[in-house]
Parts: C-alpha cells; sequence; structure tokens
C-alpha cells in the first residue's frame, strides 16, 4: 500500500538522563526526521525507541554481492508493518565485517532513506580499532539515527580498563545515544558488570545489548546502575527470562523472520503477560535455537529469503551459503513456528 505524501521535518529534542545523584540534567540534542507525531510517540516515554523488540537486521545482497536496496526496502516495510520497535542497520548480523567503511556508511544511511522515519534507526559502529569506531560514530552524527550499537573489540581482547576507555572515547566523540554490546562468545571479551557500571555513568551510554545468555546478569548489573540504564538481551533463546528479571526488550536475530511475534512477545512481558509470552516464546524457541545451527548470519539469511523477504541468501567471504542439512533444520524450525 502506497504510503501518504508528507511533509518531513528535522526536530530537535533535548533528551535528559538522571544522574547517580538523582538529579536530572539536560543530557544532548537529538535529530529525529519524520512527522512530529511520530517524533512525539517516539519520546513519550524518553527511551521508549530503545525497548521492545528491536531487530539486529540482516544486510541483504543480490548473487553478485552488491546492497540490494529492493530487498532492503521489503525487509524495512515489513518491520514497521510487524510492529519491530526499531533496526539495528549493520550491525554484526548485518555483516559489518565483510563491507568496506564505505559500505557500511552507505547501508545506514539508505536504511534511513527507506524507513523514512516509520521506524527509529540504530546504527551499528563498533570496531576494535577505538579510533575507527570513532569515525564510524561521528559519521552518524546529525544523520537522523537514533543512536549507536557499538560491540566490544574483537580478537585483541582488551583488559577492563581498555574497554571503558575504548567506550569513553567513543561516547565522547559523540552527542548520540550509545548501547554497549557484549558477546563474548564472538569477541573472545567479555564486559563485566563493575566496567558496565563505571560506563553508565557517561551521559550519553543510555544501555547495554547483554548476549552472555547468562541471566545471573541482569541483577548484578541492575545493582550497580540508575533504574534508567537500558539492558537489552541479545540472546533471543532467554530473552524472555531475561525480560521478566527486568529487561527492557531484546535485540533480535529471531525477528528478521518473526518480526510480529517478536513485537507481540515483547508486549506481553511488558505487561506482565508471563503465561501467554511463554507460549508463544515456546513456538518460538526451535527458531531461537536454529537459527544458529551455522554460523549467524547464514541460517537467518536463509530463512529470509525462503518466506521471500528478499531475492537471494547471497553473502560475502569466509561466509558461505548454508548447508543443504542446514536448510532442512532451519526450514522445519520455520514450518514449527508456523512462518511455513
Amino acid at each position: 500500500m502506497a504510503l501518504p505524501v508528507r511533509r518531513v521535518v528535522i526536530y530537535m529534542v533535548t533528551l535528559k538522563k538522571t544522574c547517580c545523584q538523582g538529579l536530572t540534567e539536560p543530557m544532548f540534542a537529538c535529530f529525529w526526521i519524520g512527522d512530529k507525531s511520530t517524533m512525539n510517540n517516539l519520546f513519550v516515554e524518553g527511551w521508549s525507541m530503545f525497548t521492545g523488540s528491536i531487530v539486529a537486521l540482516v544486510t541483504p545482497m543480490d548473487e553478485k554481492g552488491a546492497i540490494d536496496r529492493v530487498s532492503l526496502k521489503k525487509l524495512i516495510d515489513y518491520h514497521v508493518a510487524s510492529g519491530t520497535a526499531a533496526i539495528v542497520a549493520v550491525g554484526t548480523t548485518g555483516e559489518t565485517s565483510t563491507l568496506s567503511h564505505e559500505e557500511h556508511g552507505d547501508v545506514v544511511m539508505c536504511t534511513l532513506e527507506l524507513s523514512d522515519g516509520r521506524v527509529p534507526v540504530i546504527a551499528g559502529t563498533g570496531a576494535n580499532s577505538t579510533s575507527e569506531a570513532v569515525s564510524l560514530t561521528r559519521r552518524f552524527n546529525d544523520s537522523g539515527v537514533v543512536g549507536c550499537l557499538s560491540v566490544t573489540p574483537y580478537y585483541n581482547r582488551p583488559s577492563q580498563e581498555g574497554l571503558f576507555q575504548h567506550f569513553k572515547a567513543i561516547a565522547e566523540s559523540s552527542d548520540l545515544p550509545q548501547i554497549l554490546y557484549n558477546v563474548p562468545a564472538r569477541t573472545g571479551c567479555d564486559m563485566l558488570p563493575p566496567t558496565v557500571a563505571r560506563l553508565a555513568e557517561i551521559k550519553n551510554i543510555i544501555g547495554i545489548k547483554e548476549a552472555t545468555g547468562n541471566l545471573s546478569r541482569v541483577s548484578q548489573i541492575q545493582e550497580l546502575v540508575n533504574d534508567d540504564f537500558l539492558l537489552l538481551s541479545g540472546d533471543d533463546a532467554s530473552a524472555l527470562d531475561f525480560m521478566q528479571l527486568g529487561g527492557k526488550g531484546v535485540i533480535s536475530v529471531t525477528a528478521n523472520v518473526a518480526a510480529k511475534e517478536m513485537a507481540q512477545l515483547c508486549a506481553l512481558a511488558a505487561g506482565g503477560n508471563y503465561a501467554d509470552a511463554r507460549r508463544l516464546n515456546q513456538r518460538l524457541m526451535p527458531l531461537h535455537q536454529k537459527l544458529f545451527f551455522e554460523p549467524s548470519p547464514i541460517p537467518v539469511k536463509w530463512a529470509c529469503k525462503a518466506l521471500g523477504l528478499m531475492a537471494t541468501d547471497t553473502l560475502r567471504l569466509p561466509m558461505t551459503p548454508l548447508t543443504e542439512a542446514g536448510s532442512r533444520v532451519v526450514r522445519q524450525a520455520l514450518t514449527d513456528a508456523g512462518l511455513l
């Protein structure tokens, strides 16, 4: 269905954050591109655009490996229609490792353009070089993204002090809200709760995507930070339990193919309806698990193609297509979830 033509305006909104002393101070000016009614809905509860089901969006490519703009628009339209709370563009699921710096920026800006103010866009800006992460973050200042998601440095495995200085430098380079991302199984680097607490004192570090799958981390972090610091799950399989313990949502791989269901799951959890949430989550559990049957995003890109959400499941080396055995497993998971 064609969207109605509307006047698009850039609005500047001053957001505030509660300090550790309990005082409220101006934090930063954030730019929103879209109509004013949409902006008001996003900002009415402070960080509401960073809660609920946030998709870690795949990056569609054509058969030659070039960015597939047509499929990208189809994916964005699907998420808008399904109630996805926000899109992470070019996070790790978006294959940031195999995109050039220019492509990285282009995909984020294309996502902003095609979303057209209908859904908030968060830019993936992580790197294992602090100067590179700073450069990526600065690129999106005043771009229209509502924030940045930055993964812990991978391979070089810095100390806890190194992690603190890394994220501090990134946050100080931009007024954009920053979400930390801890996924030690992929990076070999675990950001511990005391380090998270130190970083939470920096005014524009607003939350963390915690993907350890260790549910005890929720209470460990909660004990050390203010109530307005956001805890987001980065592990679909344990996300519901994470939310029941106080998490505010999930940055989800499953949402790529079950966007409506993940939005419903988060809404049920936010409303305290855990009985219905668990029934829905049980149906989705094969997807939560089997979308990692082979290295991500191999299975989820295959699933997106199988559901007609994008034209191909092309990846760039060193990522290779889903195996025949893997395709049988993922197809069964989609069927069990009622998606095929």
